[in-house]
């Protein structure tokens, strides 16, 4: 796409710079590429001059003048022009790139042999996922995605946090509210008429009323996580049970949003491999913790903070207490805070640990292949892929826990891993709560005086929108539509095409809007046919779809043999005049998919792609609206517009895929 051409010209300009005015590689200035306001201007647009006047005491026009008289060949580009104002003006050769990108010519994008590590998702496997969590998956996901169409292996990874204090509270649930023990528990979660996830909801609920009604309670479940911790008892048993289906029930509901992993990393294996005390010991031979002796965290192994954010739940200003500066890593009881295991699990995700999991077949994923989990038993083993080892982390995680991701890089630092510290990044956003009408059309009671113009929810209260309770409503919401607009519909096509109608409805959405905002989900608005929404970009993919499919019976050309068309055709219908420069905007902006990936991923900002899949959209709209295809009747200029909406066509088709989004056979 347009990538490649971008090299082209960089590579021509800077040899240039260097016969013309002696500049080697490093003295040259960033060599930007922009796009001209007006297509009159030209294609591409270089502002290299206004970086060298003052350099070379020369004014940017001249110079302009000069690199466009002494810039070579370059493949594509038709003509260079030294604009008024200093710019230097590129044009294309529209034919023969659009030929050549409709023909699916390789984008350029180098292979790397790197590997990247995406983890995201990591829901506490002790209740259903809620909407929260769909759009950690959303973004981590869809990142994956992106870095795998610039070429880079990426491994996908599910964080399971079993021995946590969620987990724990279920078992406290089941043992002290319910009596139940481990076979008890085991039969439930095998009972197929019993959704265990949606069960476990709503005792969570329960046992966190039941704390607030006696803090001695709370004692229960420090000894609870301290069983667990420590495995071979019938309280951790309880909770692998517990765990174990959770998971099973997540995996399920992420399937449904064409999410997929590579390995569960299961945090009790960290415990019992090892990990944590390898990387504690490491640590406390650095010096990155001690040991408090005395005041209110004395027997706490902790961490001094570095990045200028307060420990958790401590208002700090003003304070000079170092306790007030300190995260604790080890509790005065032994147990380790999940921040402890995180540090063990990014030293290993590096490889920097010496040591690694054993594995296992947990599932099998939605193309065939084997979902691999983490095992503490070597004997399960056999045929694992090498997992770990990578040289960029990105974990993906709300926004709140932003300090306890600083440690991590703090901790690596420590150990002198600078480089590895500066490759892990925290993939942050805020959360998700809902629209006062949303969420009163899935149940809740809200008030009508709350300022907020949403809602938030809280799983912990059992206040929330379980994320396959929001699924199926959007697929009924979407399947009364589908059948309003297609009443001959088969239910089984109606059924599959309002799910991936809603299922794009959700991500786009989720993806659309900044990181850092909170956002409050709307079921009529994310579902809209019409606005800036996933249904609205597949209905452009299927509108563009449908014009081809008419010209394949009409004509009986497909958009392949139109492709073998294009160089025997007149090029005026793209070269010449409004109409024409009209088409080749269309093109040129479904060219710049690469480049807008390439932006999406250096800001982390993945709401610029959501946003020029939109714009794309409503370009070829418009274009369709103003320019006839099929009832066109000179065979040149229909020829040339049907590659340029199958080149829209291919180009929506990938950017969905890149959100995870598929396109219907109607809408």
């Amino acid at each position: 796409m347009i990538l490649p051409v971008h090299a082209a010209v960089r590579a021509a300009l800077s040899d240039t710079l260097a016969a013309r005015f002696g500049l080697a590689v490093a003295d040259q200035p960033a060599l930007t590429i922009e796009t001209p306001p007006r297509r009159e201007l030209g294609d591409l647009a270089l502002p290299v001059a206004f970086e060298l006047a003052r350099r070379l005491r020369k004014a940017p026009r001249v110079i302009a003048l000069e690199l466009a008289d002494g810039l070579g060949p370059i493949h594509g580009v038709t003509r260079v022009e030294a604009a008024p104002n200093g710019h230097l003006n590129l044009f294309l050769d529209r034919g023969a790139f659009l030929s050549q990108w409709l023909e699916g010519a390789p984008s350029g994008v180098p292979a790397s042999h790197a590997k990247v590590i995406v983890e995201h998702t990591a829901i506490n496997p002790n209740k259903a996922a809620h909407i929260g969590h769909l759009r950690n998956s959303a973004l981590g996901d869809t990142l994956v995605r992106l870095l795998r169409f610039q070429g880079k292996v990426v491994e996908v990874q599910n964080y399971i946090d079993d021995t946590g204090v969620q987990v724990a509270d279920v078992v406290v649930g089941f043992t002290e509210l319910e009596g139940r023990d481990v076979e008890e528990v085991k039969a439930l979660a095998a009972d197929p008429s019993v959704r265990f996830d949606y069960y476990c909801w709503d005792l969570y609920a329960k046992v966190t009323e039941w704390y607030a009604g006696d803090k001695s309670r709370l004692d229960i479940r420090g000894r609870t996580m301290h069983a667990i911790e420590h495995g071979d008892n019938a309280l951790a048993a309880m909770g692998a049970v517990i765990a174990q289906r959770v998971v099973s029930c997540h995996l399920r509901t992420m399937a449904r949003m064409n999410v997929d992993y590579d390995l569960l990393t299961w945090e009790g294996d960290i415990l019992r491999l090892q990990f944590w005390t390898t990387a504690f010991e490491q640590l406390k031979a650095r010096g990155a913790v001690f040991l408090r002796t005395e005041g209110r965290l004395a027997g706490c192994w902790v961490m001094p903070i570095h990045d200028g954010s307060p420990a958790e739940g401590v208002a700090a200003e003003g304070d000079e207490d170092p306790e007030q500066r300190e995260k604790v890593i080890v509790r005065s009881n032994g147990t380790v805070t999940y921040v402890g295991k995180d540090i063990a699990n990014q030293f290993w995700k590096f490889g920097l640990l010496g040591r690694d999991f054993h594995y296992r077949v947990f599932d099998t994923r939605p193309d065939g292949r084997p979902l691999w989990a983490t095992t503490s038993t070597p004997a399960e083993d056999v045929g694992a892929p090498a997992f770990g080892r990578a040289s960029a982390v990105y974990n993906v995680i709300d926004s709140r826990q932003s300090y306890l991701q600083q440690l991590l890089k703090q901790a690596l630092a420590a150990m002198g891993f600078e480089d590895q510290a500066r490759a892990s990044t925290h993939y942050a956003y805020e959360m998700v709560a809902l629209s006062h009408a949303t969420a009163r059309a899935l149940g809740y009671q809200t008030d009508e005086a709350d300022d907020k113009p949403f809602v938030e929810v809280s799983g912990r209260k059992g206040l929330g929108v379980k994320a396959d309770d929001l699924l199926d409503r959007l697929i009924d919401t979407a399947a009364a539509e589908v059948t309003s607009r297609n009443p001959e519909i088969d239910p089984a096509e109606c059924q599959r095409t309002a799910e991936t109608i809603a299922i794009a409805a959700v991500r786009y959405f989720l993806v659309k809007f900044s990181r850092g905002k909170v956002i409050a989900f709307d079921i009529d608005e994310a579902l809209s046919f019409e606005g800036e929404t996933g249904p609205y970009l597949q209905y452009a993919t299927v509108r563009a779809g449908n014009i081809l499919a008419k010209l394949k019976d009409r004509d009986g050309l497909s958009p392949e043999d139109i492709a073998r068309r294009l160089p025997a055709l007149d090029r005026a219908p793209i070269d010449v005049g409004e109409d024409a420069d009209e088409l080749w905007n269309l093109v040129l902006e479904a060219a710049r998919l690469d480049d807008v990936v390439e932006s999406a991923v250096r800001s982390l900002e993945l709401s610029v792609l959501a946003k020029y899949a939109f714009g794309l959209a409503q370009t070829f709209n418009a274009f369709y609206h103003r320019q006839q295809i099929l009832r066109e009747d000179r065979e040149d200029a229909r020829l040339w517009r049907a590659a340029a909406v199958a080149f829209v066509r291919q180009q929506l088709t990938i950017v969905l895929g890149l959100m995870g989004c598929r396109v219907p056979s109607r809408m």
